[in-house]
């Protein structure tokens, strides 16, 4: 069956070229101009995906993450003005798992939806055990559930693959781009704050204290690893 991404975008010309692309690719598309009729669409209709411009009439997009993160894990793509740095950074840290920068490439931006749309239950980091526990932290891969001292964390898809990948290879250290092939799925193409925003919002989940972390730990000119060990 189809996937159904939904595309949101004041600027019709936008829609109107994305969903040419995205039907290529054998996706039914739904399309919103405003923030209000995105969010209605997204809880009626239930898209696999969405893309979402953070400027739009009426609700704007990290408003609409927002409100959407607290009742889906739906994944989101937003759409961001190219020097709205912030807005981009902001947005990740609602939920939203990846950016493609104004002016874009409508066949690049197919090509993100691909790779997200790609990490499903064939994923790599889901090879291995079903649940896996190192001292307080247990992941429930099947579930795609992780507890800490027997509480549930609220992680983003994005989060939870990161965090999946981490603990099945517990000491090994990845460079940004060995994370963002295997969680964010496209080549990595140079610097990208993407994978650092990410960790920084698992770490507030997981870390008691933010200044020494215990679980994912820097290293220094090289990337990052998880420092425990699978028991």
């Amino acid at each position: 069956m189809a996937k159904t991404v939904l595309v949101v975008d004041d600027d019709v010309e936008t829609v109107n070229l994305v969903r040419l692309y995205l039907n290529r690719d054998g996706y039914r598309v739904l399309t919103a101009h405003d923030g209000p009729n995105a969010l209605q669409l997204a809880r009626e209709k239930r898209p696999d995906l969405i893309v979402l411009d953070l400027m739009l009439p009426g609700l704007d997009g990290l408003e609409i993450t927002r409100r959407l993160r607290s009742e889906s894990q739906v994944p989101i793509i937003m759409l961001t003005a190219k020097t709205a740095e912030q807005d981009r950074v902001t947005g990740l840290n609602l939920g939203a798992d990846d950016y493609v920068p104004k002016p874009f490439s409508p066949r690049e931006l197919a090509a993100r939806v691909r790779a997200v749309l790609r990490r499903l239950p064939e994923e790599a980091y889901l090879r291995g055990p079903e649940e896996v526990t190192n001292g307080d932290l247990t992941l429930n891969f099947a579930r795609h559930e992780a507890y800490l001292a027997g509480r549930r964390l609220n992680l983003t898809p994005t989060e939870f693959r990161l965090l999946g990948v981490f603990v099945r290879e517990p000491g090994r250290v990845f460079s940004r781009g060995d994370l963002v092939g295997r969680v964010l799925g496209y080549d990595f193409d140079g610097f990208d704050r993407t994978i650092d925003v990410h960790i920084l919002n698992l770490r507030r989940k997981l870390e008691p204290d933010l200044d020494h972390p215990k679980f994912i730990v820097n290293v220094h000119g090289v990337g990052y690893k998880y420092a425990g060990a699978i028991r």
